[in-house]
């Protein structure tokens, strides 16, 4: 069977969205990485053509000539190569700047044989429901797609709810054996402390057994009480069990959506306070960061408000009370600005607050301390990036900024986020000790 030249229109789909795939990121990626990106853009490039072919069609307007196939197929292969070379040039700047290793002609094949796979899968998967469409006719699918719905609506969907629900409480419960329990009672999880150690959560352990150890640390899970104001009770009393009020500085460190406190935070705030200090953390949720930004943000906003102020009004009792400040990274600092009404709230009730990675445009920044990097996809993300640049102001240069371009700027810093925390620290949204030294003083 003698196989054709692809329609014009199939080439340009797939060209452009070959050539918006591999437009400058703000982050070294893998091959598969970018092999997913590019073809998701490929079948969304296809699913334009397909409805503008459909738009065509209903107008009456006859279809591009078939002796235009050749051309087009050279012209975007050719600009593909250009753009493959400007895409390896572009990664192995951010790769220089970043510490990681080049890539070169084995990282495109793996990307190619990635996208063609991916592509050939899912476009396979579109042609078979087509193929049943034609074959039982549109009211015979019609019925059997709401047969589908309702069966995914009452056992698939709650099964892979549960399933989820599962996977984040293991995960929530894992104990990493190079962890010790801490025997300090200037930490939470002690054997004195009324927060157990297996209560404390896999990332509040990393917490509590961090170094160095001349901080108070206190952390109270999501298993540790029944409910947030039970858990609020709690940290009031392990703070007064650890000497905590005793210390001159006391730090509500807002933790990331999994109850995650950078390490590098806490030592770097051990450093600036010369030990003399305690940081608090109150676990919200046990799903990973993106999952509750987008379901859940409203957990870490009040989670952090009933923290701050159960420590405020018990701080407020005492003779000499702790300087008091407030530290939170990404969905952390979303959560921690949210303690405010505004930025005059925000100065009249600490002595200094720090954001660290903070969502776009999220938090109150008159008076606080931003470490934003330039290559932070968190820092850039917003549906406004589809019309208009991103705000850099405050944002550190760490790397190669990539220019703004409408549509595929968004499309690239959404993908760039489910690798921002693998760059090195530094980058990306990895932040280090200066997390807790650049914060400011009363």
């Amino acid at each position: 069977m003698r196989v054709g030249l692809p329609r014009v229109g199939t080439t340009v789909g797939v060209g452009f969205g070959v050539l918006a795939s591999l437009a400058p990121g703000l982050l070294p990626r893998t091959p598969t990485a970018q092999a997913v990106v590019t073809a998701v853009l490929v079948l969304l490039g296809l699913t334009a053509v397909g409805l503008g072919r459909v738009v065509v069609r209903r107008k009456g307007f006859g279809g591009v000539p078939a002796r235009w196939r050749g051309a087009a197929l050279v012209m975007a292969g050719a600009a593909v190569l250009v753009a493959m070379a400007q895409a390896q040039d572009w990664q192995n700047r951010l790769r220089g700047a970043m510490g990681v290793s080049a890539v070169g002609p084995w990282y495109w094949a793996q990307w190619a044989i990635g996208s063609a796979l991916i592509t050939g899968v899912v476009g396979g998967g579109v042609l078979g429901i087509r193929w049943v469409v034609r074959r039982l006719g549109r009211v015979r699918s019609l019925a059997l797609l709401l047969g589908a719905g309702v069966a995914a609506q009452f056992v698939v969907v709650p099964t892979v709810v549960d399933w989820r629900k599962a996977a984040y409480a293991s995960a929530n419960a894992f104990v990493d054996p190079g962890l010790s329990q801490p025997i300090s009672s200037s930490r939470s999880g002690s054997p004195v402390s009324a927060a157990s150690w297996p209560s404390l959560g896999a990332q509040g352990r990393k917490f509590v057994t961090g170094a160095p150890a001349q901080a108070v640390r206190v952390y109270v899970g999501l298993n540790s009480a029944p409910d947030l104001n039970a858990r609020v009770a709690l940290v009031i009393r392990e703070l007064e069990r650890s000497g905590g009020l005793q210390r001159g500085n006391l730090v509500v460190t807002v933790p990331t959506g999994s109850g995650w406190i950078d390490g590098e935070a806490a030592a770097g705030l051990d450093q600036r306070f010369g030990g003399d200090v305690a940081l608090v953390g109150l676990q919200y949720s046990e799903a990973p960061s993106w999952a509750t930004f987008v379901f859940g943000r409203k957990a870490a906003e009040q989670s952090a408000r009933a923290l701050f102020d159960a420590v405020e009004q018990r701080i407020s009792t005492l003779p000499y009370p702790p300087k008091l400040y407030v530290y939170g990274q990404s969905l952390g600092a979303l959560g921690g600005s949210a303690i405010f009404t505004d930025d005059a709230d925000q100065a009249r009730r600490t002595c200094a607050v720090l954001w660290a990675g903070p969502p776009a445009g999220a938090v109150h920044r008159s008076g606080a301390t931003i470490l934003a990097n330039a290559s932070d996809p968190v820092v850039r993300w917003s549906p406004a990036l589809l019309w208009r640049a991103p705000n850099l102001t405050g944002t550190r240069p760490d790397a190669p900024v990539p220019e703004w371009i409408p549509f595929v700027s968004f499309i690239q810093t959404s993908a760039d986020l489910l690798g921002a925390l693998d760059a090195p620290s530094g980058h990306g949204h990895r932040y280090g000790t200066d997390q807790g030294t650049a914060l400011g003083s009363c």
